[in-house]
């Protein structure tokens, strides 16, 4: 018997509890019962005035629409905002009842201008969120995987200066300058001198012409293969083997990969003690990358061989 549906009962009038309406089983629910973002209220608490001003949105809720956008790969905040207004697992997420209006898509913007960007906010959320998943037991960090990723910037290629700027050398550079003119010293020869500028840690500094984008003067020029150049940015992450991102680090994309992973790597490295293997792609194959690993590793595993 064919049936059709009466859809006049979408204009009635129901009492309904948003809670109810949400699965048990949803990753919003699994995700609000694992994490108590609580402590985000403390960490921002110098950020606003407890005298003037008008109240403000729910610092929580901010970073909560981030939590969305990036769970559900939505590509904008704009639009994160516009799919929290019909999706009721969001807002019940968000704490918004049927009747509340979501925050505007250019507050989120504007609290991070304001507010935000020149804190460690979000490195602190990060890290209290690693350490929850650390508690639980869900970290498996013997073996580490490192990459980087490129990401266009939108910046116009052709809209650029040129400029000199200083460029960082590993430090193995420099140890192996030692290692080298001590044998020739040792030999009767005149040592290579060195004309770079060092850093406090031994890094050498070098010197060489760059393209600055006039749009984003903090992108880097990259070019790769057969890529289209363009002005980017590389994101180096380092992940064990349930896919928890253990570290990341982002710089201009005309910085090479190698040089990034020595400071993604340390970083690691300091809060894990179990790492026994690292594995990364050719682009990692470098001297310094190399012997840094070959120390670390084994003196995590025989600490008697320490360097």
């Amino acid at each position: 018997m064919l049936k059709k549906k009466n859809r006049v009962i979408t204009d009635q009038v129901e009492f309904v509890c948003l809670s109810e309406l949400v699965p048990q089983d949803h990753l919003l629910r699994l995700v609000d019962a694992s994490i108590n973002f609580d402590f985000i209220y403390d960490e921002v608490k110098d950020l606003y005035s407890d005298t003037t001003g008008r109240p403000s949105i729910d610092p929580v809720v901010l970073i909560k629409l981030l939590v969305l956008q990036i769970l559900y790969g939505i590509t904008s905040m704009r639009q994160t905002i516009s799919d929290a207004q019909v999706n009721l697992a969001y807002r019940w997420f968000l704490g918004y009842g049927f009747q509340e209006k979501i925050p505007h898509f250019s507050t989120f913007g504007k609290n991070y201008e304001r507010r935000f960007k020149e804190s460690d906010l979000f490195e602190k959320i990060f890290e209290r969120v690693l350490f929850e998943a650390i508690e639980c037991g869900f970290i498996k960090a013997d073996a580490v995987f490192f990459d980087a990723s490129h990401i266009k910037a939108n910046a116009n290629k052709n809209k650029y200066v040129k400029k000199m700027a200083q460029h960082r050398v590993h430090k193995y550079k420099r140890e192996l300058m030692i290692e080298i003119n001590a044998d020739r010293e040792s030999h009767g020869k005149k040592p290579f001198t060195d004309d770079n500028d060092n850093d406090s840690d031994g890094t050498m500094i070098e010197e060489k012409e760059v393209k600055e984008s006039t749009t984003d003067p903090e992108s880097g020029m990259f070019h790769k293969g057969e890529k289209e150049r363009c002005f980017a940015y590389t994101a180096t992450v380092a992940c064990e083997r349930n896919n928890f991102i253990l570290g990341v680090k982002t710089a201009p994309g005309n910085v090479h990969d190698s040089q990034v992973f020595t400071d993604v790597f340390q970083d690691v490295i300091e809060k894990f003690n179990d790492i026994k293997a690292v594995v990364a792609d050719s682009g990692y194959k470098t001297p310094g990358v190399v012997v840094k690993l070959c120390k670390q590793i084994k003196y995590r595993l025989c600490p008697t061989n320490a360097p």
